[in-house]
């Protein structure tokens, strides 16, 4: 188990070092052209979005968001994000360009110490400045009204933390640590485990689920996933947490039926998931 244990700091030093060097630097990535069809990007919420992607590092929080934002025709939905220990955003690159993509601004804490939530809320409150600077591209651009909180294993557990935030409209942990409680968690939950999952054993994820009865609250389990799954290439998670994002900040109804109603998607994939719960508030 000690290469586990390893790969992840390890991992974030060699990605560190091909980086964009350079706080406060702001780096273009590539996405979908401009051109490309947005109705196309939200039938295949795993497929890059229609915007192209940009990359601003900063002190405290590293910014991925639509590149040409500052000539959007829209405020675009914020998800805040936790790394896991000795992690860095770097190591879940694709994950948030991938959301970026898709017309959210990420705020992505840049500690790999982030099971307090401190500097997740700090992204909100540098976004809340930002989109009322006038100088800012980010200037009236930014949809407050609209948060979500994410994060993998201990910021897992920093998502469910800052769901007490009144700020934040969603969670979804990913293979969250132990040190939260649900219980001040108000606003919906998608609980994320994956099946072969050593470090974060799935049942770990099944208690925050089982303990979130007075919320929404869905709980599913990837099919051979482990721990680090999600690092790098996020493969099966890119689908579904675009989609339960897009439902509860953008207003999605075909992201929605992934989830709830009679005709749920992720309750009949078999072939992506091994388990999948919803729990009486979820199952409408």
């Amino acid at each position: 188990m000690l290469w586990r244990t390893l790969l992840v700091p390890l991992t974030s030093l060699l990605l560190l070092l091909t980086a964009s060097a350079g706080a406060g630097a702001a780096a273009a990535s590539t996405g979908s052209p401009a051109g490309a069809s947005a109705e196309a990007a939200a039938a295949d919420y795993g497929a890059p979005g229609p915007y192209a992607t940009a990359v601003e590092v900063g002190a405290v929080t590293t910014l991925y968001y639509p590149r040409d934002i500052a000539t959007s025709d829209r405020r675009h939905p914020v998800i805040v994000w936790g790394n896991g220990t000795f992690a860095f955003p770097v190591v879940y690159r694709d994950l948030l360009l991938h959301w970026a993509s898709q017309g959210f601004i990420v705020a992505a804490a840049n500690t790999p110490q982030s099971n307090l939530g401190i500097s997740m809320r700090a992204g909100i409150d540098l976004l809340t400045r930002r989109n009322a600077d006038h100088g800012s591209p980010f200037h009236d651009r930014v949809d407050l009204e609209h948060i979500g909180a994410s994060g993998h294993s201990q910021g897992g557990a920093a998502a469910i933390v800052v769901g007490a935030d009144p700020r934040i409209d969603t969670i979804l942990p990913i293979q969250p640590g132990p040190l939260a409680d649900i219980d001040d968690v108000h606003v919906p939950a998608l609980l994320l485990a994956g099946q072969k999952d050593s470090i974060v054993f799935p049942f770990l994820v099944k208690a925050f689920y089982n303990g979130a009865d007075h919320i929404p609250a869905i709980y599913g389990e990837l099919r051979g996933a482990d721990h680090l799954t999600v690092v790098g290439d996020p493969g099966p998670f890119a689908a579904p947490t675009t989609a339960w994002f897009k439902a509860h900040l953008m207003g999605d109804q075909t992201a929605s039926a992934q989830f709830f109603g009679a005709g749920c998607g992720i309750c009949t994939d078999s072939g992506t998931w091994s388990d999948v719960r919803r729990n009486g508030l979820a199952n409408r």
